[in-house]
């Protein structure tokens, strides 16, 4: 079975090679040097480059998608009959995504294989399946040929989810709306290795000289591979990371505002995380999350205040107001992620950065948390910096893309212009890779 989180599935405290070769020893009785030789084949069949090397890597040396390949040949150690793969490319950008797809194409015809292809994704499921189980609840409400259920699905739920993609265009501000939000120049580094005996660090620039405007209900969207920057922008941008640079907020320059600085401006630059469940304490109720920033920034309200504020702010992100006494791991991903979202709207912020927000949501939840955000910025007139590798979700959110690679803006412009006629190289394999994504058929 290959799961979606490899890094969470690896264990980190021992290396790629090890972790290959314990199965194959615990399950095909081969010696130690025999199932080295094994990991290796295992390696090299999943394409990871220089396996002799990668055999003594641990799982934070990889990137995103060479784990991926590592769980992918730990599944294959056994020469399964059936291979499941659960959700293996969600977490993964469209690049990486398009590969460990044709990678898992080629094996199934080497290796004749079954495969259980577990998704939210129906774009890769249309292309990829020759049978489609739809489910709901537990239960199974529509199966068929592929092309069958998408051409003509019967179910009202199998619909909802066929008409589920985002879509729609986002206008873009008014010519003189004012800049809420600029950098110029900015610079992100951070130091690998070094010390006494290691010698000099090497210096990782992670956003380099990098400018970027973002105007009163604009909704700039940042899209690029994993390790781009595009994260490290965001949070750079939001005074997180130490840059280089200017950065105004307004008329007002924070570049170098330390933290008692940047207090007061915190409800006005409100951040929103990938991962709702791991940014919202298990430990406290709902409301106590939602209304915790308030003590911090309107520590004058009373407990009832409080309590109407938070009464209000789930409100307006469609929950019901009474379940403010549960904790977070009672609510669906789609609903903690409105937690999220309710979190940073109670303090009536400006500019709201959204990291990958629908990234671990299937494409209904997806769609509803895009119409959220577009009504929340519609009724509040917010500025988002939208940070996705979802290009779909991304071309329905912004109305100006920048696109990244290793730290630079590889090209920019209106969002129609940049998925209508990509220039830069770079942006047009992006957009490839998107589609090749679901151009691969597993039983090809």
């Amino acid at each position: 079975m290959i799961f979606q989180e490899p890094m969470t599935s690896l264990d980190p405290l021992y290396s790629i090679g090890n972790q290959l070769i314990e199965p194959i020893r615990r399950h095909r009785g081969l010696s130690a040097a025999e199932a080295r030789e094994e990991a290796l084949k295992l390696l090299r069949l999943v394409h990871i480059p220089d396996p002799e090397r990668r055999m003594k890597s641990y799982p934070h040396e990889m990137s995103g998608g060479q784990r991926q390949r590592v769980m992918i040949a730990m599944a294959l150690a056994n020469d399964p009959d059936i291979l499941i793969a659960d959700e293996p490319t969600t977490a993964l950008d469209v690049t990486i995504q398009a590969q460990i797809l044709m990678l898992l194409a080629e094996l199934q015809r080497k290796l004749g294989m079954a495969i259980v292809f577990i998704t939210h994704d129906l774009g890769i499921v249309r292309r990829f399946a020759d049978r489609v189980y739809v489910m709901r609840y537990g239960e199974v409400v529509e199966e068929g040929e592929a092309e069958a259920i998408f051409v003509n699905p019967q179910h009202a739920y199998t619909k909802m989810l066929l008409a589920a993609e985002p879509t729609g265009t986002k206008a873009p501000p008014p010519p003189n709306a004012p800049v809420l939000l600029e950098g110029r120049n900015v610079e992100v580094t951070f130091k690998i290795g070094g010390g006494f005996l290691a010698g000099e660090p090497l210096i990782l620039r992670a956003v380099d000289r990098i400018s970027i405007r973002l105007k009163r209900n604009q909704t700039i969207g940042i899209v690029g591979e994993s390790g781009s920057g595009k994260s490290t922008l965001g949070r750079a941008l939001l005074r997180l990371l130490p840059s280089d640079g200017l950065i105004r907020f307004g008329d007002r320059d924070i570049s170098t505002a330390d933290r008692q600085a940047m207090r007061p401006l915190r409800r006005e630059l409100q951040l929103v995380f990938q991962d709702p469940f791991g940014s919202l304490s298990p430990r406290m109720t709902v409301g106590q999350v939602i209304t915790e920033g308030l003590l911090v920034h309107e520590p004058t309200l009373s407990g009832r205040q409080r309590d109407l504020r938070a009464v209000e702010a789930l409100r307006e992100v469609g929950l019901d107001p009474n379940a403010r006494n549960r904790y977070p791991h009672e609510f669906s991903g789609g609903q903690r992620q409105r937690i999220a979202i309710a979190r940073a709207m109670i303090l009536k912020p400006k500019v709201v950065v959204l990291d990958e927000p629908t990234s671990a949501l299937d494409r209904s939840v997806q769609k509803q948390i895009v119409e959220l955000l577009r009504k929340l910025q519609a009724d509040h007139e917010l500025s988002y910096l939208f940070i996705s590798h979802d290009l779909a979700v991304v071309r329905a959110m912004a109305d100006y893309i920048i696109v990244m690679k290793q730290g630079k803006i590889v090209e920019e412009g209106p969002t129609e212009a940049i998925f209508s006629n990509p220039q830069a190289t770079y942006t047009q394999t992006l957009m490839a890779a998107a589609i090749d994504v679901t151009r691969f058929r597993l039983s090809a």
